[in-house]
């Protein structure tokens, strides 16, 4: 037979309410004047993993706008994809840049 006073209920009440979403970060790809666009569209496909579609978008909007949004995730995952991206462009003799800035 289990037992719960008040003060066990209340406890876990106030651990429950301290949890928190952690902050996201959204992963932009900027434009530059010199990668080519087929090398876009094979980073978004293969490193955030969008259709050929939604990977040519983004590609235009970067191309268009200067930068386009990748994703949205928690700083670890976030860092790791600008590190993988700007690790494979420059590896693929490529300027592509990619950063993360706070989601807002």
């Amino acid at each position: 037979m289990t037992i719960r006073n008040n003060r066990e209920e209340s406890v876990l009440e106030d651990n429950k309410n301290k949890l928190k979403t952690p902050p996201l970060y959204k992963v932009l790809l900027l434009n530059d004047d010199f990668t080519p666009m087929d090398f876009v569209v094979m980073v978004l496909q293969t490193f955030f993993f969008m259709s050929q579609e939604k990977a040519i978008h983004v590609m235009l909007k970067v191309h268009n706008e200067g930068a386009g949004i990748c994703g949205v995730y928690p700083s670890d995952i976030a860092m790791t994809k600008v590190k993988q991206v700007n690790d494979f462009s420059r590896q693929n003799q490529h300027p592509l840049k990619c950063v993360m800035e706070k989601n807002t």
